[in-house]
Parts: C-alpha cells; structure tokens; sequence
C-alpha cells in the first residue's frame, strides 16, 4: 500500500473560458471540481493506475466534508483527521484562446498542535502498513515548517519510504529528516543550492553529493515540459518527456510523483521508474482536470519517454 498525506487539501474548482480578462464578465463553458491538494491529487492518479493506495491528511468544515464525499464517490480510501474552520475552495481559470491558467488559492484552516498530534499518530499507523508515504503540498496555517521533517521521521521509524513534493522552507527543513524522494522545481532546487539552477555548472555534482550523503536517495528536479533532471544515489538521470498539446498541466507534477511511487512500489530499476513518472506526469496534461490520467495513456506515452545516463 501506498500512503499520501495532504496537509492543506482543497476542493479544487476548474473553470474553463474562450477568454479570461481582469475586471471583465468572463462567461464559463465548463466546470469541473474535484477533492484536492497535491496528495489527493497523488493518490487519485495511483488509484486510477489501480495501486493500493489511502489518502490522509487534515480536513475541516463543510469544504471538508465535500472532499470526504468526493473521495468516496472515486472510491478512494481515506483517512483524515477532523479539524477547526475550513479546507480551501481553490480556482483555476483556464483561458483557452490563450492558453494560459490562473490560480487563485484560499489559505486554509488554522490547525491546532493537538490536530497535528493526531495526524503523526495516524501516518505513524498507516506507515506500517505501507511501502510509501507521500507528502506533498503547502503547510496550512498553525503548521510549523519542521512539521513535514517531524512526519517523515515517523514515516522511516515505521519502516516505510518517505516523499517529500514541498517547497520554501517546509521543503528546506523537511530534507533534515532525509526523505527517499524529493522533486523540487529549480527555483526550488537554487534555493537549496544557494545558487542558480545550471545542470551544466561545475559545482553541481559536487552539491547533489552533498544532499545524497546527507541521506537523500533521489534529487528530481522537475523541467516543466522538458522533463527533469535526477541525481540518484549519486548517478545522473536526464529524462526527456514526449512534446504533447497540453489540455491542463495543473497536476502533472502530482501525477509524476504518483507514478514514481507507484514504480518505486513495483520495484522497477532506476530509469524504468523516471520513465513512468514521467510517462504519469505527461498523461495528466492530456486530460481537462488535475489528477487524472488514462491508465492506457500511460502506457502508451512510456514509449516515448528517453532516460539517458548511468
């Protein structure tokens, strides 16, 4: 079994418009809205690969409550703990004619240390259960930002892998505690770096090896559309992803961290894992709505996936 934990989840509102302009009527054509939050949208995308997966996290009010029901109508297993004020209502508007999107994200419910006691108890529990606990997305209000760092050291002591998709310093203190995986942007990556992303730079390889003796197993650092770069276990991967006319590429970075754990889970070698994360994250931009992908898509783009390196 795999595990995903979403800390901020979100009912996730797509609206889709011939035009989208500031301070003008924008007439809508399609709406779509689903449970979200980065791991929903990770468990999703490993049930629709049809994976063993639960979805935990914190939820809140009558927002929470919709996203419980949601879960339930995709048969997704779940298993959040109840808190104080609301889980987030968040928009994305897709402008067709140019096509662009916007997103305007709500911030959250505050969340209380006892909440947060809770949640460690309930990954603590799953995590024994499971091959691999996800974690990904921001950090709701209340949260502290060693919060993550404090789950996957739960996670490891339980004896399962931990991921870490988080950014700022959630991301920053979260690598202390050595997840297995991370997959920074590379803004985020520089960040970490203390210098500009260059994958060309001679001081690169040098860096990378200093994350991995740290305890960190995989680096990958997402290219957006151009694929991504991987350091693991001090080795280079560059993955190039197929060109493809995107639908919506809100997701597809969730998309790609489901099929890595589902790889992971499998036990594929090292580039057949890059690949159908790859192949995962590629599939996500062929559909109109975040987290989903076709599982034949999958299978279909994995052929067109290169994975060069040792």
């Amino acid at each position: 079994m795999i595990t995903t934990v979403t800390l901020n989840a979100a009912i996730d509102k797509t609206y889709y418009m011939p035009r989208f302009s500031l301070g003008r009527v924008s007439r809508v054509h399609n709406v779509y809205a689903e449970p979200g939050g980065k791991g929903i949208n990770v468990a999703r995308v490993i049930h629709l690969l049809g994976y063993p997966v639960v979805a935990t996290g914190f939820l809140g009010g009558s927002n929470g409550e919709w996203i419980r029901r949601g879960l339930e109508r995709q048969e997704l297993a779940h298993d959040f703990v109840n808190v104080d004020g609301e889980s987030r209502l968040c928009l994305n508007l897709i402008d067709e004619s140019a096509g662009e999107s916007t997103e305007v994200l709500e911030p959250g419910p505050e969340i209380s240390e006892k909440a947060m006691e809770q949640l460690a108890e309930t990954v603590q529990r799953l995590a024994r259960q499971s091959s691999i606990v996800c974690f990904s997305g921001s950090l709701p209000r209340g949260v502290p930002s060693d919060y993550y760092a404090r789950l996957v050291t739960v996670t490891k002591q339980a004896g399962a892998k931990a991921f870490l998709d988080a950014s700022g310093p959630a991301l920053q203190s979260g690598i202390k505690a050595a997840p297995c995986f991370i997959k920074p942007n590379q803004e985020e990556m520089a960040q970490l770096l203390g210098s500009a992303w260059n994958e060309k730079q001679d001081t690169l390889l040098e860096q990378l090896d200093t994350l991995h003796q740290s305890g960190l197993e995989t680096i990958s650092v997402s290219l957006g559309a151009e694929g991504a770069y991987t350091s693991h276990s001090m080795k280079r991967y560059r993955v190039r992803a197929p060109h493809l006319r995107a639908v919506n590429t809100v997701g597809c970075g969730d998309a790609y961290v489901a099929g890595m754990a589902v790889a992971v889970h499998r036990g594929l070698p090292i580039k057949g894992c890059l690949a159908y994360a790859a192949a995962a994250g590629s599939a996500n931009a062929l559909t109109a709505r975040a987290g989903y992908v076709d599982p034949l898509d999958v299978e279909e783009l994995l052929g067109q996936v290169t994975v060069e390196g040792e």
